[in-house]
């Protein structure tokens, strides 16, 4: 039945789609509550300040409740209230003095404003949680706002980069451009900035052919923080899981701004890929405020422990979604096909994604939220990256996720790291590392590109920092150092922190080209923490997470061009030459219309390592010889023969398997492009030399 309020038609509307939809003659609302006993609609002013009306949503269809209300239009301004039992001790935190954020909202209006008065229960009361708080929050939250998401795409088109093409710069949409003098003034630090001509022009020329970015799921700044006078700069903390993050917008923006992100970075064949958080909300735990899944079910969007009472901790930020929850898995599915159809982005990468697969058995690759994925037509057709761990029980799952997911290896950060400071015994384990890491992902039909190789993260020590501090300095953060990790394997080449001296300069110029070379010539799909190719420095803070300021924004005035160049020549090489990024493992096996194997380890001498030899801690200069995959390989592909030598000079045997080896990359002379085969493997270098072709027969022409 249709009725009228404050001028406006209201009618029962659909279960479907859920959020607030534009419908040609007002707008349908659709939000997901199993255990409310009444959920009503709340319409704002347009800036947000003032209620206008609270509609009760009387119609439900399952555990959809819906509502149609006529003659809304985009820009409407909207939150919920849900009434219920307030029982605790039995998971259930309703209360309707507190304004709740839709789940599905497209758009906020206004910032979380911190106030006791966001708690569901009353703060200092001697029943703590268990009491209940009738302030109304409306003041302090932010609201819904109705979007339609239409765009003028044109003719944009995916990039879809090869997997084994793939080069991906993990940047941050404010901290890549707040500080770049090419970058208009108005939009530095806005996506509109980080899609402007001067940052895709250095992108495509350092060979970056996929942008991750760092959450831009609008998030919330966590009250300790802004104590502090700090804000949350990773935004490992959402709110809204299909809102974009607003303080990345210029002044009046929209959804638009981020379209025209991705629809810019398409035109420069750059994929655009998403750091997403769906293991937690902004909620935090028990102590927490009630802004949105709280108070409209807090009994089905969280795992909950002792009865409900508490939340279990698996993302170490108070509290875990319930995927197994079915509506809750909707959500997520809903919300990551959204930035697909709408926003055209090309991926996601999943924060703490063993999260996500965990069951009430355990971790589960087979999983609901892995099952959905992968049978799911458009979802399965996108870059999907996956943070291998968490803190919850079983958390370290690398290398055991389903195909289609790549997953960060930290393995290969470590053992790359520990290997170029000189740790004795990581010969054996570097060797592993340049292939891919096998013994991880070689199972299942799993391809080589499953590895995402990186030496740094958002999350840790820069690659300048990693050169030049061996403890960290987190003092900024206000946590008294505490926090952050205190094992970096990083080395300072002899001095603590900033120095003019030449030779450990030049020490750790070296060391940054040899950690960067071996990222690039590793079989695996190659990760760059932007800023990493222009020397940026966060003066040895190693958890910046919230240093939304010159700590963590690049320094485009210092920025070390000859570094930009060399990572240039590194992923040029990588697309000139396919042995260097195969999708199949390499095993050594004898290639079938030749006989070679498709990989030979070596030593400097040109013998190939006995088993003691692996375990030698003398052992540091490890040759390889690479050829295309026996099983699956072209067999007109050269052969490559790379040299890593983390130890003193030492004379070189080149293969005799081959007529001759032109030089093409030495990280000791940054600027060689070719040169004759040498006899010697300089001290702490990289070498990569191409075989030759056979001479051809006198009169024969090519």
């Amino acid at each position: 039945m249709t009725t009228r309020a404050n001028g406006h038609s209201v009618g029962p509307g659909q279960p479907w789609p859920m959020g607030a939809t534009l419908t040609g003659d007002g707008v349908n609302f659709a939000v997901f509550s199993a255990h409310a006993e009444l959920i009503e609609l709340c319409l704002f002013s347009p800036d947000g300040r003032k209620e206008l009306l609270r509609l009760p949503m009387r119609d439900r269809d399952g555990d959809i409740w819906h509502i149609h209300v006529g003659g809304l239009t985009a820009g409407c301004v909207y939150g919920y209230r849900a009434h219920g039992p307030y029982e605790p001790e039995r998971g259930h935190r309703f209360n309707p003095h507190k304004l709740l954020l839709d789940p599905y909202a497209r758009a906020l209006e206004g910032r979380l404003k911190w106030s006791d008065a966001l708690m569901g229960y009353k703060v200092g009361s001697p029943k703590g949680d268990l009491s209940l708080d009738t302030r109304d929050s409306a003041f302090a939250v932010p609201k819904a706002v109705v979007v339609d998401p239409a765009f003028g795409w044109g003719n944009d088109t995916a990039p879809r980069i090869p997997r084994a093409g793939t080069v991906i710069a993990e940047a941050h949409v404010r901290g890549l451009t707040r500080r770049h003098p090419g970058v208009e003034q108005g939009l530095r630090g806005t996506y509109l900035g980080l899609a402007s001509d001067p940052v895709l022009e250095h992108l495509t020329r350092i060979g970056v052919t996929t942008v991750e970015l760092l959450p831009v799921h609008a998030f919330v700044d966590e009250r300790f923080i802004t104590a502090k006078g700090l804000r949350n700069h990773w935004g490992y903390n959402s709110l809204a899981f299909f809102a974009p993050e607003p303080r990345y917008m210029g002044r009046g923006g929209g959804l638009w701004e981020v379209q025209t992100m991705v629809r810019r970075m398409h035109s420069a064949g750059i994929e655009v890929i998403l750091d997403v958080v769906y293991n937690h909300t902004a909620e935090g735990d028990e102590w927490g405020p009630t802004l949105s899944f709280r108070g409209l079910d807090n009994a089905s969007y969280y795992r909950l422990t002792e009865g409900g009472r508490r939340y279990a901790n698996d993302a170490g930020t108070g509290n875990t979604l319930d995927l197994t929850r079915p509506m809750v898995l909707r959500m997520v599915m809903d919300s990551l096909r959204y930035w697909v159809e709408h926003v055209h982005v090309d991926g996601f990468r999943f924060d703490l994604a063993t999260v996500l697969g965990r069951e009430a058995h355990g971790f589960d690759p087979n999983g609901g939220f892995f099952d959905a994925i992968r049978q799911d037509p458009v979802l399965s057709r996108v870059k999907l990256i996956a943070e291998p761990w968490d803190i919850g029980p079983g958390g370290y799952q690398l290398g055991a996720y389903p195909h289609p997911f790549l997953e960060w290896n930290d393995r290969f950060r470590d053992g790359v790291r520990r290997y170029w400071r000189g740790d004795a015994g990581m010969t054996r384990d570097l060797a592993a590392r340049l292939l891919g890491s096998a013994e991880k992902f070689d199972h299942s039909g799993r391809a080589a590109t499953s590895s995402v190789n990186y030496i740094t993260s958002h999350d840790g020590f820069t690659l300048e920092d990693l050169v030049s501090y061996t403890v960290k300095r987190n003092w900024a953060n206000g946590e008294e150092n505490r926090d952050g990790h205190s094992e970096n394997h990083s080395d300072n080449l002899g001095v603590e922190g900033p120095t003019e001296d030449p030779a450990v300069l030049a020490a750790r110029a070296l060391r940054k080209r040899n950690l960067l070379a071996t990222l690039f010539l590793s079989q695996g799909v190659p990760m760059l923490l932007a800023g990493d190719e222009i020397g940026q420095t966060q003066g040895g803070n190693n958890n910046a997470y919230a240093q939304d300021n010159e700590v963590s924004w690049l320094d485009w005035s210092q920025a070390d061009r000859g570094l930009a160049d060399f990572v240039a020549r590194l992923a040029a090489l990588r697309r000139a030459h396919p042995v260097l990024r195969q999708r199949r493992f390499l095993h050594a096996k004898p290639r079938p219309w030749d006989g070679l194997r498709d990989v030979v380890w070596r030593r400097a001498d040109g013998t190939e390592p006995s088993p003691q030899d692996w375990h030698d801690p003398s052992f540091r200069c490890l040759c390889v010889e690479l050829r295309m995959a026996a099983e699956g390989g072209d067999p007109g592909e050269e052969a490559i023969f790379a040299v890593f030598n983390c130890g003193a000079g030492v004379a070189l045997v080149l293969p005799g398997s081959e007529p001759g080896w032109e030089l093409i990359l030495d990280t000791t002379r940054p600027d060689l492009t070719a040169g004759p085969a040498p006899a010697l493997a300089p001290a702490h270098s990289v070498l990569l030399m191409r075989s030759l072709p056979a001479p051809r027969p006198k009169g024969e022409t090519p």
